[in-house]
């Protein structure tokens, strides 16, 4: 068996990017052929992630970076998506259910409850002023998953 499956992808903070992100990390995690219910949490749960850095995290300003890192390593997904935004006063608050930052918007505040109902593993790390990287594991339940 060889090392881990590995890609990094950077983007402009604009929020076409979104669905370029989306399908990007969906394509790669594709080759562990998962099922459509695990290849959709994934697509949601970059789609959040990714929505959040441009829309908290840079207030929209499209001069920002998101970064998302993902890594195959047998069975198991790992995303990174971090940014270097305005980063999270109170990561614990952020969590809740239906906490949000911009009610203007019609945000729905279900950001990050969505992510942890949909992979295995969830950790925020955020600095105010210094950005926000999240971190989060999937286990695919492919059998092809098993002979990579």
């Amino acid at each position: 068996m060889s090392g881990p499956n590995f890609m990094t992808l950077q983007f402009a903070s604009r929020s076409q990017n979104e669905a370029f992100a989306r399908v990007a990390v969906a394509a790669f995690v594709s080759q562990l052929d998962p099922t459509l219910e695990e290849l959709t949490d994934i697509k949601t749960v970059v789609s959040e992630a990714v929505t959040n850095s441009i829309i908290h995290g840079y207030d929209e300003r499209v001069d920002g970076v998101v970064t998302i890192s993902a890594t195959i390593e047998g069975d198991r997904v790992h995303l990174v998506i971090e940014d270097t935004g305005n980063g999270i006063e109170d990561v614990e608050m952020a969590r809740e259910p239906l906490f949000t930052t911009k009610p203007e918007m019609e945000r729905s505040g279900m950001g990050f409850t969505i992510m942890e109902n949909f992979m295995d593993e969830v950790a925020i790390v955020s600095s105010p002023g210094h950005g926000t990287k999240i971190t989060m594991v999937k286990r695919i339940e492919s059998k092809k998953a098993l002979y990579n």
